[in-house]
């Protein structure tokens, strides 16, 4: 997606109130009366509480670093809607029937695309997630997969394929005009060979389907015992082991990923993958954040660069060397 110097330039605060009116314009598409608008949340996108004076709340999503497209934004709200077995919070039809709104940012100088969702109450586990909360985590993954097999998308809707390497995003580490150094692309580029061909051998004898791609402790809510999961704007079609791999790449102890692991393993077969397919997919993970904080316009998240460029080297090296043996 296209930024403008204004945009990039601008503060934390700044970048909030300059989706005011964008965010006003969307909401007018709604028939949810007088309302009261707070931003709650400002990283890859961002989102804005509403509160109206008749009681009801809802969840304002506005696309500010996401690639999606119009028809990426239809398929996510279609099979949101179409998830009955996991609590998801869902998607607010405007008068005219759509599911995604748009609204004019002055700011980056584009129409910008944004969903409302139904409210979820709780709190987010955020990073100290219990064992109970992983292993439901684990469960309803499992029941999103089981449930999107049978899923058909209808027209105007399409997911990416996580045939990708970079998940639908440009490719910014081995473009032309990269920041990295020749010895940072050639490590990144063998990386990418090296899982590539892993991915092919899964893919052959496993069928893609849609994915979440993005189930983390900040992702999920509970609420007096359940789980909910939500901020499906990363999903895509993928291999339900990347999916997997993508949540435990979030867990900090191996006492956590067997929590996850387990609550998956209750409902369905785990995916089959090896020690070293988990370890390239994780390290996938961390190359395709690395390439995302590269394009990003959060100003925090920008200062994260030199630490995480680094660290991303180290892993790289240190996971093929091991992978190697």
């Amino acid at each position: 997606m296209t930024q403008t110097a204004d945009f990039d330039a601008m503060t934390l605060a700044q970048q909030i109130d300059s989706l005011s009116d964008c965010a006003a314009e969307m909401l007018s598409q709604y028939d949810i009366g007088s309302h009261q608008v707070k931003s709650i949340n400002h990283e890859f996108n961002s989102t804005f509480a509403v509160t109206c004076d008749s009681g009801q709340k809802f969840a304002l999503r506005i696309n500010v670093n996401s690639p999606r497209t119009l028809a990426n934004a239809n398929a996510e709200t279609f099979w949101v809607n179409a998830i009955t077995d996991v609590l998801t919070p869902k998607p607010v039809a405007n008068r005219d029937g759509n599911f995604v709104a748009t609204g004019w940012h002055e700011a980056s100088s584009i129409r910008r695309m944004g969903v409302l969702y139904t409210w979820l109450e709780g709190k987010e586990p955020g990073d100290e997630p219990t064992l109970d909360q992983l292993t439901a985590a684990g469960a309803a993954m499992a029941r999103l997969h089981e449930g999107a097999l049978s899923l058909v998308l209808p027209p105007g809707a399409e997911l990416p394929d996580f045939n990708d390497f970079f998940w639908g995003e440009a490719d910014v580490l081995l473009a032309p005009d990269t920041v990295l150094t020749v010895e940072e692309q050639q490590r990144v580029a063998t990386a990418k060979e090296r899982i590539e061909k892993m991915l092919d051998q899964h893919r052959a004898h496993t069928p893609v389907q849609p994915i979440h791609a993005d189930i983390h402790p900040w992702n999920m809510m509970w609420h007096e015992g359940t789980l909910a999961i939500f901020d499906f704007d990363d999903s895509g079609i993928g291999l339900p082991v990347q999916d997997l791999a993508t949540s435990l790449y979030y867990l900090d102890t191996d006492e956590q990923d067997a929590a996850f692991v387990a609550g998956y393993a209750g409902v369905r077969s785990l995916p089959g993958y090896s020690e070293s397919d988990m370890k390239l997919l994780l390290l996938q993970r961390r190359i395709v954040l690395f390439n995302s904080l590269l394009q990003t316009t959060h100003p925090e998240d920008r200062e994260m660069i030199p630490e995480y460029r680094a660290e991303t080297m180290r892993r790289i090296e240190s996971t093929l060397s091991n992978s190697s043996r």
